[in-house]
C-alpha cells in the first residue's frame, strides 16, 4: 500500500459556478484556471500521481499546453487512473477536504461522492468529501479562492 498527499489552491474570477469533484455548484465567482479549475480533482490528481510515484499534475498536464485548456479535470482524472493500472494499483480510499468561505457546498457532498466513486470504481464508502472555511481569516475567508487538500490510499491491482 501506498499513500498520497494532494493540495490544489485557484483565485476566484468571473463567474457563476465553480466545478468541485466534477460538479457544477453555483457560485457567486468563478475560478481562474487553464482547465475547469476543479480543486478537488487536481489535489486528487496530485494525490494518486504522488503515492504511485509518477511525478504531479502539472508535469503531465501542464498549464503551458494548449491541449488542456478549458479541459475536464474529469477527463485528467482518467488519464491518471491509466497510469496507475499501468503500474499496478488501484485507488483504495480518498479523503478530500474542500477550504473555502464559498461556495457553501453541503447541499452537494452527496452527489459530488456519487459522482467520483463511479469514476474511481469505489463504492462510495470509500470516497469522502467534506469541506471547512477558515473562519473568515486569510485569502479564503477574504473569498479570494478556494482550495483541496487530497489524501489516497494506493493498493496493488
Amino acid at each position: 500500500m501506498r499513500i498520497g498527499h494532494g493540495y490544489d489552491v485557484h483565485r476566484f474570477g468571473p463567474g457563476d459556478h465553480v466545478m468541485l469533484a466534477g460538479v457544477s455548484v453555483p457560485c457567486e465567482f468563478g475560478v481562474i484556471a487553464h482547465s475547469d479549475g476543479d480543486v478537488l480533482l487536481h489535489a486528487l490528481c496530485d494525490a494518486l500521481l504522488g503515492a504511485s510515484g509518477l511525478g504531479d499534475i502539472g508535469q503531465h498536464f501542464p498549464d503551458s499546453d494548449p491541449a488542456w485548456k478549458g479541459a475536464d479535470s474529469r477527463q485528467l482524472l482518467a488519464q491518471v487512473l491509466m497510469m496507475l493500472t499501468a503500474q499496478g494499483f488501484r485507488p483504495g480510499n480518498v479523503d478530500l477536504t474542500l477550504v473555502a468561505q464559498t461556495p457553501r457546498v453541503a447541499d452537494y457532498i452527496a452527489v459530488m461522492r456519487k459522482t467520483l466513486a463511479a469514476d474511481l470504481s469505489l463504492s462510495e464508502s470509500r470516497v469522502n468529501i467534506k469541506a471547512t472555511t477558515t473562519e473568515g481569516l486569510g485569502p479564503f475567508g477574504r473569498k479570494e479562492g478556494l482550495a483541496a487538500h487530497a489524501v489516497v490510499l494506493l493498493e496493488d491491482s
